[in-house]
């Protein structure tokens, strides 16, 4: 990896550091699983996308590519915190407009979109040890709190309260303290 700024360092340290990685792979993303490729390959785009320049141009470019390639959509516009985690390489849609906290897990067949008719126009707002379960979907202007489990299958498009699980369709919330315990692993 060719030197890069502290702060785009500590980030995608944060997103290793998710699975037990403590420094900067000596060649580069090589030998990591694809999923955990693009997402470094995320951390420099969105990064660059920030600071303007030649270099927001060419990650923007290889982000579009390796997006076709892994069915992962996860735009470089994305608010995200540290230590960001993608379970598993496949179908994944994340919209521009969302907010991501810190430590959150996210399985295959995610979707968090955005809605847009009703009170919930919007996009969401997801808080810090969150994981979200394979093929939940959240949309619209909600709010999930910390420390929340979505379970598989789950349709979230209303407020979820800090340590909840939510389970079905639509929605049931269930209060859980330590919701997220065993599941969120190497919280930075």
């Amino acid at each position: 990896m060719c030197a890069m700024d502290k702060e785009l360092k500590n980030l995608i340290l944060s997103d290793l550091g998710r699975l037990g990685i403590k420094r900067l792979p000596i060649l580069g993303a090589f030998g990591l699983p694809p999923q955990v490729r693009y997402l470094i390959l995320w951390r420099k785009s969105a990064y660059y996308y920030k600071k303007g320049g030649i270099l927001r141009k060419w990650y923007g470019f290889k982000l579009d590519r390796a997006m076709n390639r892994t069915q992962i959509t996860f735009p470089r516009e994305v608010k995200a915190g540290s230590g960001i985690y993608i379970g598993h390489f496949g179908r994944l849609i994340i919209h521009p407009d969302v907010t991501l906290g810190n430590n959150i897990n996210i399985a295959t067949g995610v979707t968090i979109g955005q809605s847009n008719r009703g009170e919930r126009k919007g996009t969401p707002v997801i808080g810090n040890d969150v994981w979200i379960g394979t093929n939940a979907v959240i949309v619209g202007r909600v709010t999930i709190g910390d420390d929340v489990m979505i379970c598989p299958g789950a349709f979230v498009n209303t407020d979820v309260p800090s340590h909840s699980v939510v389970i079905g369709n639509p929605a049931v919330i269930h209060h859980r303290d330590n919701a997220t315990e065993g599941y969120i692993n190497n919280r930075v």
